[in-house]
């Protein structure tokens, strides 16, 4: 009974899991200078439906519009565009964004100035204002774009969920290892490629496909017996490369919307996946640690355990890739 009440209380969180990404997605500012003192201006708020999160930019008092805004729902966000008129620039004040202390998501800023420099930025309910600077270090850049890796596989629910497939499956720790040192090696070489524009492939078939991905690995697991080996418990490193290159154009969908800051791109791809990589072993560890606990608190037998997980794991799977096919039309 209490096995089955734990499966429930998962399946419920992971069922839910993309409606809270979606309400947990960061928001996104894009500035960009068009000429000296006038900006373009892309607000980007999470949104369900019709409904927005309440959060407004404010620029400085400096500032003022230049005609009226352009409101759109597009793709399950609000889209707000618009041009102001700063004189003098932005450089040296600062701008804020209303609403966000009473939040539970982050705003990404991008902010393009005429000369070719970039400020990027992570705004949260603890700093909501930004100081734009004439210039940002390389410590700056590294730590804005660690965090935002860190932050992007922790609310990655389908790429957590293809990990803990992973975990499920090998036993071994030496080959577990092994084989999400190849899941991150394939999953660094697309995200760069796709980050830098040398490899492209279009979003919404990519997330269809990572969720099939789950499925598979949840599928090989279901269908385990003991005393048989299949392909995907010899070679477990050999899938998880496989779907690993997938996973990396997933991962270079956050970096595709903030973008790469024309001075440290190296330094920001390099500490963005190794953000991405921080948060994978951190849920790693986690896992363990729990699986561990619960195992020395209640004697589960194990093969029925790890069979309704991989009915559980699959069934979650699926329900993604129905909703993200269905998105293909939306």
């Amino acid at each position: 009974m209490r096995l089955l009440s734990a499966l429930v209380c998962l399946w419920q969180i992971l069922s839910a899991a993309p409606a809270r990404a979606h309400e947990l997605r960061p928001a996104y500012l894009d500035i960009r200078e068009t000429a000296a003192g006038d900006f373009a201006i892309v607000w980007k708020t999470p949104a369900l439906g019709e409904m927005r999160l309440g959060l407004y930019v404010r620029l400085p008092e400096t500032c003022s519009s230049k005609g009226e805004a352009v409101n759109s729902f597009e793709a399950g966000a609000y889209f707000e565009r618009w041009t102001a008129r700063c004189p003098g620039g932005l450089k040296g004040r600062s701008l804020t964004i209303d609403g966000l202390r009473t939040s539970l998501t982050d705003v990404l800023v991008r902010l393009a100035n005429a000369d070719g420099s970039t400020q990027v930025a992570r705004l949260t309910p603890e700093t909501p204002s930004l100081a734009v600077t004439t210039s940002q270090t390389m410590f700056e850049v590294a730590k804005t774009y660690f965090l935002l890796g860190v932050e992007h596989i922790l609310l990655g629910f389908d790429h957590l969920l293809f990990v803990l497939a992973l975990m499920l499956l090998i036993r071994d720790r030496w080959m577990l290892l092994t084989t999400i040192t190849a899941f991150t090696l394939a999953h660094s070489i697309t995200l760069a490629g796709a980050a830098l524009g040398y490899l492209s492939l279009p979003q919404k078939p990519v997330e269809a496909t990572i969720a099939l991905s789950i499925a598979f690995v949840a599928s090989e697991l279901a269908r385990s017996r003991p005393g048989q080996r299949r392909t995907s418990e010899t070679y477990p490193w050999l899938v998880a490369f496989a779907f690993g290159l997938l996973h990396g154009f997933g991962f270079a969908g956050a970096l595709k919307e903030t973008g790469l800051p024309q001075t440290d791109v190296p330094m920001a791809l390099v500490t963005f996946n190794l953000g991405v990589e921080a948060g994978q072993l951190l849920f790693v560890a986690v896992v363990l640690i729990v699986a561990k606990a619960a195992t020395a608190l209640v004697a589960l037998p194990i093969r029925p355990t790890r069979i309704a997980a991989a009915y559980l794991v699959g069934t979650v799977s699926m329900v993604w890739l129905v909703a993200r096919i269905d998105s293909f039309w939306s």
